[in-house]
Protein backbone atom coordinates (compact mmCIF):
# COMPACT_ATOMS: atom_id res chain seq x y z
CA UNK A 1 0.00 0.00 0.00
CA UNK A 2 1.02 3.21 -1.37
CA UNK A 3 0.36 4.89 2.43
CA UNK A 4 3.44 2.93 3.94
CA UNK A 5 5.75 3.03 1.20
CA UNK A 6 5.54 6.71 0.91
CA UNK A 7 4.38 7.27 4.53
CA UNK A 8 7.89 9.79 5.09
CA UNK A 9 6.35 12.11 2.06
CA UNK A 10 2.50 12.09 2.81
CA UNK A 11 3.23 13.36 6.33
CA UNK A 12 4.00 16.48 5.02
CA UNK A 13 0.29 16.94 3.37
CA UNK A 14 -1.81 19.01 5.65
CA UNK A 15 -5.25 18.25 6.57
CA UNK A 16 -7.28 21.22 5.40
CA UNK A 17 -11.75 21.74 4.31
CA UNK A 18 -12.78 23.64 1.63
CA UNK A 19 -15.65 25.32 2.67
CA UNK A 20 -18.30 27.85 0.95
CA UNK A 21 -20.71 30.40 2.36
CA UNK A 22 -23.27 28.01 1.55
CA UNK A 23 -22.28 25.61 3.73
CA UNK A 24 -20.67 23.19 1.15
CA UNK A 25 -17.57 21.31 2.02
CA UNK A 26 -14.63 19.54 0.62
CA UNK A 27 -12.20 18.40 2.76
CA UNK A 28 -8.45 18.07 1.35
CA UNK A 29 -4.85 17.28 2.17
CA UNK A 30 -2.28 19.83 1.01
CA UNK A 31 1.26 19.30 0.09
CA UNK A 32 3.41 23.03 0.17
CA UNK A 33 7.17 22.15 -0.52
CA UNK A 34 9.77 23.38 1.58
CA UNK A 35 10.62 27.25 2.07
CA UNK A 36 13.56 27.53 0.64
CA UNK A 37 12.14 25.83 -3.05
CA UNK A 38 9.62 28.79 -2.75
CA UNK A 39 11.33 30.48 -5.34
CA UNK A 40 8.56 32.93 -7.22
CA UNK A 41 5.46 31.83 -8.42
CA UNK A 42 5.11 27.45 -8.33
CA UNK A 43 2.78 24.59 -10.17
CA UNK A 44 -0.16 23.21 -8.83
CA UNK A 45 -1.40 19.80 -9.21
CA UNK A 46 -4.63 18.39 -8.77
CA UNK A 47 -5.15 14.88 -7.48
CA UNK A 48 -8.68 13.07 -7.93
CA UNK A 49 -8.57 9.60 -6.71
CA UNK A 50 -10.90 6.95 -7.30
CA UNK A 51 -14.46 5.60 -6.28
CA UNK A 52 -13.19 3.41 -3.34
CA UNK A 53 -11.06 6.20 -1.63
CA UNK A 54 -14.48 8.04 -1.32
CA UNK A 55 -15.14 9.28 2.32
CA UNK A 56 -14.54 12.06 5.17
CA UNK A 57 -11.86 10.49 6.86
CA UNK A 58 -9.49 12.98 5.03
CA UNK A 59 -6.29 9.77 4.32
CA UNK A 60 -8.02 7.27 1.92
CA UNK A 61 -7.26 9.40 -1.15
CA UNK A 62 -3.41 9.21 -0.55
CA UNK A 63 -3.64 5.40 -0.96
CA UNK A 64 -2.80 5.68 -4.50
CA UNK A 65 -1.00 8.17 -6.84
CA UNK A 66 0.22 10.42 -4.37
CA UNK A 67 3.17 8.92 -2.66
CA UNK A 68 4.61 8.73 -6.36
CA UNK A 69 4.17 12.20 -7.21
CA UNK A 70 5.64 12.97 -3.37
CA UNK A 71 8.46 11.36 -3.70
CA UNK A 72 9.57 12.58 -7.06
CA UNK A 73 8.71 16.35 -6.16
CA UNK A 74 11.20 15.43 -3.12
CA UNK A 75 14.18 13.45 -5.19
CA UNK A 76 14.11 16.13 -7.72
CA UNK A 77 13.71 19.28 -5.59
CA UNK A 78 10.35 20.61 -8.36
CA UNK A 79 8.74 23.05 -5.68
CA UNK A 80 4.88 22.44 -6.28
CA UNK A 81 1.70 22.95 -4.39
CA UNK A 82 -0.40 19.09 -4.75
CA UNK A 83 -3.39 18.98 -3.79
CA UNK A 84 -5.70 15.81 -3.19
CA UNK A 85 -9.06 16.19 -2.57
CA UNK A 86 -11.53 13.64 -1.06
CA UNK A 87 -14.94 13.25 -2.47
CA UNK A 88 -17.85 11.89 -0.09
CA UNK A 89 -19.40 8.57 -0.69
CA UNK A 90 -22.08 7.99 -2.10
CA UNK A 91 -20.93 10.86 -4.88
CA UNK A 92 -18.70 11.04 -8.29
CA UNK A 93 -16.30 13.19 -9.67
CA UNK A 94 -18.86 13.15 -12.54
CA UNK A 95 -22.48 11.56 -12.43
CA UNK A 96 -22.32 9.11 -15.05
CA UNK A 97 -21.73 5.32 -14.72
CA UNK A 98 -18.67 4.11 -14.88
CA UNK A 99 -18.96 1.02 -16.90
CA UNK A 100 -21.22 3.00 -19.94
CA UNK A 101 -18.70 2.84 -23.07
CA UNK A 102 -20.06 6.47 -23.79
CA UNK A 103 -21.36 9.30 -21.73
CA UNK A 104 -22.44 13.13 -22.68
CA UNK A 105 -20.45 15.83 -19.83
CA UNK A 106 -23.17 17.07 -17.96
CA UNK A 107 -24.34 20.60 -18.19
CA UNK A 108 -23.60 21.37 -14.69
CA UNK A 109 -20.85 19.55 -12.79
CA UNK A 110 -21.15 17.13 -9.46
CA UNK A 111 -20.74 19.17 -6.51
CA UNK A 112 -17.54 17.59 -5.60
CA UNK A 113 -16.30 19.10 -8.89
CA UNK A 114 -17.59 22.19 -8.45
CA UNK A 115 -15.93 22.58 -5.26
CA UNK A 116 -12.94 21.02 -7.01
CA UNK A 117 -13.08 24.33 -9.55
CA UNK A 118 -13.35 26.71 -7.18
CA UNK A 119 -11.20 25.66 -4.48
CA UNK A 120 -8.35 26.02 -7.18
CA UNK A 121 -9.99 29.48 -8.12
CA UNK A 122 -9.62 30.21 -3.56
CA UNK A 123 -5.81 28.67 -4.25
CA UNK A 124 -4.53 31.13 -6.97
CA UNK A 125 -5.70 34.17 -4.64
CA UNK A 126 -4.24 32.29 -1.62
CA UNK A 127 -1.22 30.77 -2.45
CA UNK A 128 2.09 31.72 -4.60
CA UNK A 129 1.00 29.80 -7.86
CA UNK A 130 1.89 30.05 -11.40
CA UNK A 131 -1.18 30.60 -13.34
CA UNK A 132 -0.09 28.92 -15.91
CA UNK A 133 1.58 25.71 -14.71
CA UNK A 134 -1.71 24.17 -13.61
CA UNK A 135 -2.09 20.46 -13.99
CA UNK A 136 -4.92 17.64 -13.14
CA UNK A 137 -5.08 14.31 -12.73
CA UNK A 138 -6.96 11.39 -11.73
CA UNK A 139 -7.67 7.45 -11.41
CA UNK A 140 -10.34 5.13 -12.35
CA UNK A 141 -13.45 7.61 -11.23
CA UNK A 142 -10.93 10.44 -10.85
CA UNK A 143 -9.93 9.47 -14.45
CA UNK A 144 -13.23 10.67 -15.53
CA UNK A 145 -13.04 13.85 -12.73
CA UNK A 146 -10.02 14.64 -14.71
CA UNK A 147 -11.93 14.79 -18.05
CA UNK A 148 -14.53 16.47 -16.89
CA UNK A 149 -12.48 19.68 -15.00
CA UNK A 150 -10.17 19.76 -18.23
CA UNK A 151 -13.58 19.90 -20.24
CA UNK A 152 -15.04 22.53 -17.97
CA UNK A 153 -12.37 25.07 -17.81
CA UNK A 154 -9.70 23.85 -20.96
CA UNK A 155 -8.38 27.63 -20.18
CA UNK A 156 -7.47 26.76 -16.79
CA UNK A 157 -4.72 23.85 -16.86
CA UNK A 158 -1.41 23.60 -18.35
CA UNK A 159 -1.75 19.82 -18.71
CA UNK A 160 -3.95 16.99 -17.95
CA UNK A 161 -2.98 12.84 -16.92
CA UNK A 162 -6.17 10.80 -17.06
CA UNK A 163 -5.80 7.26 -15.81
CA UNK A 164 -8.37 4.72 -16.65
CA UNK A 165 -11.28 7.37 -16.82
CA UNK A 166 -13.72 8.40 -20.12
CA UNK A 167 -14.53 12.03 -21.24
CA UNK A 168 -17.10 13.06 -23.80
CA UNK A 169 -15.63 12.47 -27.47
CA UNK A 170 -18.17 15.19 -28.63
CA UNK A 171 -15.68 17.68 -26.42
CA UNK A 172 -12.43 16.85 -27.90
CA UNK A 173 -12.39 20.47 -29.65
CA UNK A 174 -11.96 22.06 -26.24
CA UNK A 175 -8.88 19.79 -25.50
CA UNK A 176 -6.92 20.73 -28.83
CA UNK A 177 -4.19 23.06 -27.14
CA UNK A 178 -3.67 20.75 -24.05
CA UNK A 179 -1.16 18.57 -23.38
CA UNK A 180 -2.76 15.14 -22.42
CA UNK A 181 -1.33 11.97 -21.17
CA UNK A 182 -3.44 9.05 -21.44
CA UNK A 183 -3.37 5.17 -19.52
CA UNK A 184 -5.50 2.14 -19.75
CA UNK A 185 -5.32 -1.73 -18.90
CA UNK A 186 -6.63 -3.47 -21.95
CA UNK A 187 -7.89 -5.59 -19.40
CA UNK A 188 -9.88 -3.57 -17.09
CA UNK A 189 -12.78 -4.73 -16.04
CA UNK A 190 -14.08 -1.41 -14.39
CA UNK A 191 -13.95 0.82 -16.59
CA UNK A 192 -13.79 -0.31 -20.95
CA UNK A 193 -10.19 0.80 -22.22
CA UNK A 194 -13.06 1.88 -25.47
CA UNK A 195 -13.11 5.08 -22.89
CA UNK A 196 -9.64 5.87 -23.57
CA UNK A 197 -9.29 4.78 -26.73
CA UNK A 198 -12.49 6.78 -27.99
CA UNK A 199 -11.02 10.31 -26.39
CA UNK A 200 -7.83 9.33 -27.91
CA UNK A 201 -8.97 9.28 -31.06
CA UNK A 202 -11.43 12.05 -30.81
CA UNK A 203 -8.47 14.05 -29.79
CA UNK A 204 -5.67 13.38 -32.84
CA UNK A 205 -8.60 13.81 -35.50
CA UNK A 206 -8.37 17.10 -34.66
CA UNK A 207 -4.31 17.39 -34.38
CA UNK A 208 -4.43 17.90 -30.33
CA UNK A 209 -1.44 17.00 -28.24
CA UNK A 210 -2.32 13.39 -26.44
CA UNK A 211 -0.31 10.41 -26.01
CA UNK A 212 -1.44 7.02 -25.11
CA UNK A 213 -0.13 4.04 -22.90
CA UNK A 214 -2.02 1.21 -22.95
CA UNK A 215 -0.84 -2.22 -20.92
CA UNK A 216 -2.02 -5.25 -22.79
CA UNK A 217 -1.58 -7.32 -20.01
CA UNK A 218 -2.92 -4.71 -16.73
CA UNK A 219 -6.10 -5.12 -15.78
CA UNK A 220 -7.93 -2.19 -13.73
CA UNK A 221 -5.04 -0.99 -11.52
CA UNK A 222 -3.28 0.76 -14.78
CA UNK A 223 -2.34 3.41 -12.25
CA UNK A 224 0.35 1.29 -10.49
CA UNK A 225 2.13 1.62 -13.99
CA UNK A 226 1.38 5.42 -15.19
CA UNK A 227 2.62 6.84 -11.59
CA UNK A 228 5.54 4.88 -12.00
CA UNK A 229 6.34 5.92 -15.27
CA UNK A 230 9.63 7.54 -15.15
CA UNK A 231 8.79 10.02 -18.08
CA UNK A 232 5.64 11.45 -16.56
CA UNK A 233 6.85 13.56 -14.32
CA UNK A 234 9.37 15.32 -16.02
CA UNK A 235 7.21 15.90 -18.87
CA UNK A 236 4.11 17.36 -16.46
CA UNK A 237 6.27 19.79 -14.77
CA UNK A 238 7.48 21.30 -17.99
CA UNK A 239 3.80 22.20 -19.29
CA UNK A 240 2.92 25.59 -19.86
CA UNK A 241 -0.15 27.14 -20.31
CA UNK A 242 -0.75 28.36 -23.42
CA UNK A 243 -2.10 31.96 -23.10
CA UNK A 244 -4.38 33.34 -25.67
CA UNK A 245 -2.90 36.46 -27.46
CA UNK A 246 -5.46 39.06 -28.12
CA UNK A 247 -5.06 41.45 -30.91
CA UNK A 248 -4.50 45.34 -30.11
CA UNK A 249 -6.32 47.62 -32.69
CA UNK A 250 -3.73 51.02 -32.39
CA UNK A 251 -6.21 54.11 -34.36
CA UNK A 252 -4.89 55.36 -37.12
Amino acid sequence: MQQSKYKQFLANMTSECFTTPFGESLPYRLYTPPNDRINGLIPLLFFLHGAGERGLDNTAQLIHGVGSILAYLQSSGTAAYVIAPQCPEGMQWVNTPWDALAHTMPEYPSLPMKLVLELIAQKLKELPINPDRIYVTGLSMGGYGTWDALQRQPDRFAAGVAVCGGGDAQMAKKLKSIPIRVYHGALDNAVPVERSRTMVAAIQAIGGKVTYKEYPEVWHNVWEQAYADPDLYPWLFAQRRKVKQTRTIHPS
